[in-house]
Parts: structure tokens; C-alpha cells; sequence
């Protein structure tokens, strides 16, 4: 098979495309499901009659997140950083052996720990008890614990991790 006259070639197009958007044609259809999934989920929130509580709740967390948690969580990561920064070497030097630096084994375990309080933090703060107790009958006190509890073993995962990388690392380098 020979190509048309004039037609536009396959990888030609798909540049063209790569150029005027910036990211493939799956990146496009990502966001439109994304897009779609929020607008569901407004219509869902309009149509409880929730909105404005909805609203003031958006706003806030945004609020809070930009103005005080992620400066807060950005010194804490650049105060790790600091701490594990590998001293300087030159490139294509042959592996020491040395400890990987442990930035993404710090940050991975706390990001999962601060949403899941950030997500429960009603009960795990018992801020809502009377609510709570009210609409099941239980009480929040075993939250805090639970939450300390999944907190240490994101930690210990992501220590046991850093250990198996340092020992098949120091074997590699052998």
C-alpha cells in the first residue's frame, strides 16, 4: 500500500498533535473522565442540597492545605533532604555501596499517615464523638491508636524496604 498524495503521514500527525497539545491523546482522555467523575460528583452534591456547605468546605481546604500545610510539609521534606543529601561524586562512578539516601522512604510513609489523618481526623482527634456516638452507638477512643498503629507500619514497611535495598545494593557492589 502507498500513501495518498497529500495525505499526512501517521507519525507526522501524531507530532503535530504531541506539539499543539503537550501530552499524548491518552493524557486528553484522562482528563476528560476526570473531568467527568467531578462533574458527577457535583450534580450528586446539588442535588443533596449540600452545596454550600460543600463549597465553604472546598474553599477551606484549599485555604489551609496552600497557606499553612504545604509550606509546613515542604520544611519538613527540604529538613530530610538536607540531613540525607549523598555527598557529591562524579558521574559513571562505580557504585560504593553506600546507603541510599532515605528522602522517599520518610516521605512516602508520612504522606500516607498525614492523609489518613487528614481524612479521619474527626475521629482519630475525637472531635466528633458526640456525633458519632449518636448515629452508631460506638465510641472514637480506638481510632487514635488504630491510626498510631497503621502509622508504625508504613514506617516499619518503608524501613524494612530501605534495609533490603541497602543489602542487595552492598551486593551488587562486591
Amino acid at each position: 500500500m502507498t500513501r495518498r498524495e497529500g495525505a499526512p503521514h501517521r507519525w507526522t500527525t501524531w507530532r503535530t498533535w504531541r506539539t499543539g497539545y503537550g501530552a499524548g491523546p491518552g493524557h486528553l482522555l484522562a482528563l476528560a473522565v476526570c473531568l467527568a467523575v467531578a462533574g458527577y460528583a457535583a450534580t450528586r452534591v446539588i442535588a443533596a442540597g449540600i452545596w454550600v456547605g460543600f463549597l465553604l468546605w472546598f474553599v477551606g481546604a484549599v485555604i489551609i492545605h496552600d497557606l499553612v500545610l504545604f509550606p509546613l510539609y515542604s520544611l519538613a521534606d527540604t529538613a530530610v533532604q538536607s540531613r540525607s543529601a549523598p555527598p557529591a561524586r562524579p558521574p559513571r562512578a562505580p557504585s560504593t555501596g553506600r546507603w541510599p539516601p532515605p528522602v522517599n522512604y520518610v516521605r512516602v510513609p508520612a504522606g500516607l499517615s498525614g492523609l489518613l489523618l487528614l481524612v479521619w481526623f474527626p475521629l482519630v482527634l475525637r472531635a466528633s464523638e458526640h456525633n458519632y456516638r449518636e448515629a452508631t452507638g460506638l465510641s472514637t477512643a480506638p481510632y487514635l491508636g488504630r491510626w498510631l498503629l497503621v502509622t508504625l507500619l508504613f514506617f516499619a514497611a518503608s524501613g524494612l524496604l530501605y534495609a533490603l535495598r541497602h543489602r542487595t545494593g552492598g551486593r551488587k557492589a562486591r
